[in-house]
This record gives C-alpha cells, structure tokens and sequence, in this order.
C-alpha cells in the first residue's frame, strides 16, 4: 500500500454520514455470493467497513505530504502543518507561504505542489462542487492538472472522499499485492492479471480493493 494513505479510512472525522458508504452491504453481499476469495475474506472482518474522508482540499493535501515516505514520516509533516494552518484552507496555506511549509518538513517540490493545490482551489480552476456529479474518468482528468496529483492520487481521492464504488487503481502496489497473496499463492501479477480477477467484482471494485487492502494489513484502525 503506499504511504499516503490510511487506507482503512479511521481518520474519517466528524462526518458520520460519509463514514459508510451506502452501498456496502449490498456489495458485500454480491461479492461474497460470486466470488471464492471474497466469501473467505469478507467475514474475517465483520462490520468494519472504508470510512471517507469528507474535506476534498484536506484530503489531496494529505496525500501530497504522504508521497514517498514513510507513514511515520507523513504523519510528523501533517502534524506540523496542522499546527501552523489548523484550519488547513486554501487561503491559510498560501498565506502559510513556501518557508513555513518547507519548516513542516516538506521538501521543495511538495512545498510547490500544495501550495499549487491551494490556489487552484482558491481560484476555483477545480470544481469540487461539481465532482459528486460527475464520472469518474471527468474527475481524474481533472485532478491530474493539479501539480503532484497522479492518476493512482486521484483514484484514491474518488475512493476516499468520494466513495466511488467500482475503482480499481492498478498502480496501487497493496492492490497488486493483495492479488497475488489471495489469489496467485504470492507469485508475481501482472496488471492484465489484475483486470482478470476484478471483473468478477463489478461493479464493486472498490470494496474487494478494500478487503485486499485489509488482508495485508489487518490491524489497521476501522
């Protein structure tokens, strides 16, 4: 899984109603009745369940500051930005400005891109307002303008914040990883391999990505 996010999506704040995605269940249900490794995998964790993550700037942000580094390493930087921006808006980022961003421990590059990801939604050159309403590709073409947001960056995004029910980011090394483990005995999958198991999974790749995700890592907070 890569470092940039709590994929088991405990940090989901006060918006109790972004917490379970209304079609879990119904998912859950589908995919342990077609689906050998599901039907295993599911019930070894009960009710737990993804939890979004409902503040759209806070949540590309956190993903800024967690690229290529360790959890702990993420975690002290987002602490520290934290500190100095509590409200963690555009506009108190920019004001924040480039050397007290560098201060949180933040190199030069992502430094750049947050404070790029600020005035885009400052300036409203991102319509976040719209993104519940529109497809997945629209909002990943989208957000891939944004400086220091891949495609793999923006598929967490519509998993987490969005609760996109049938993403399959295939850039994901936890996906890949969980595949293989599960599905292969461990031995090596390609992405074409991938596809293959996930279509059994539509229209609910998220949630058998979820679960995968847990099986690696399965003492991760709820």
């Amino acid at each position: 899984m890569g470092a940039d996010q709590d994929k088991s999506g405990a940090d989901a704040g006060p918006a109790d109603e972004l917490s379970v995605p209304a079609y879990w269940a119904e998912a859950k249900a589908a995919l342990i009745g077609r689906d050998r490794i599901m039907a295993k995998l599911i019930p070894q964790f009960g009710d737990l369940h993804l939890r979004g993550h409902p503040d759209p700037f806070t949540t590309l942000a956190r993903s800024i500051v967690g690229q290529q580094v360790t959890p702990k390493s993420a975690d002290a930087a987002w602490g520290r930005l934290q500190a100095i921006c509590p409200k963690l808006s555009p506009g108190q980022v920019i004001k924040a400005g480039a050397v007290e961003l560098a201060g949180c421990g933040l190199s030069k590059r992502k430094t750049e891109y947050i404070l790029d990801l600020a005035d885009h939604f400052k300036a409203r050159r991102v319509h976040a307002d719209l993104w519940s309403e529109m497809g997945d590709e629209a909002v990943i073409a989208e957000l891939v303008q944004i400086r220091g947001i891949s495609r793999w960056t923006a598929e967490m995004f519509l998993i987490f914040n969005l609760l996109r029910p049938n993403v399959l980011p295939l850039d994901d090394p936890g996906l890949i990883q969980g595949i293989s483990q599960n599905y292969f005995s461990g031995e090596p999958v390609s992405r074409s391999d991938a596809r293959e198991v996930a279509a059994n999974w539509e229209p609910w790749r998220t949630v058998a990505t979820w679960y995968l995700w847990r099986s690696l890592d399965p003492q991760a907070g709820p």
